[in-house]
């Protein structure tokens, strides 16, 4: 039986997480996607199927790559976009990936520019 690679691996976490969380108006979804130069986060509204607020580490004003340090820009740069938005209150969907690294590294960076999660 041949096995599974990691990214279907994944896909099956994310499936089983996207089960429970649900981001709505008042409380999106902060999705996470890491790929391996960069890291990406979205603020999503499951229930009219619409991302609020949106930041990568590929933007110009990104100085890292998909680095911690990356990350950390990341999660500041989208709570702060969120807050402009009047978003205070998140729900965290790490997208089927471990939280550590530059995951934990976005989601703590958040929390500190002033996301609630």
């Amino acid at each position: 039986m041949p096995r599974d690679s990691k990214n279907k691996i994944r896909l099956r976490i994310h499936a089983r997480i996207r089960r429970r969380v649900k981001g709505t108006g008042e409380r999106p979804r902060l999705a996470v996607f890491r790929s391996v130069k960069h890291i990406y986060a979205q603020l999503i509204d499951d229930a009219n199927g619409r991302t609020l607020v949106a930041a990568g580490s590929n933007e110009k004003s990104a100085s890292n790559g998909g680095n911690v340090a990356g990350a950390k820009s990341v999660g500041k740069a989208v709570a702060e976009r969120a807050k402009e938005k009047g978003i205070k209150q998140v729900v965290f969907d790490r997208g089927g990936y471990l939280y550590h690294g530059r995951v934990k590294a976005l989601a703590e960076a958040a929390r500190q520019a002033g996301l609630e999660f």
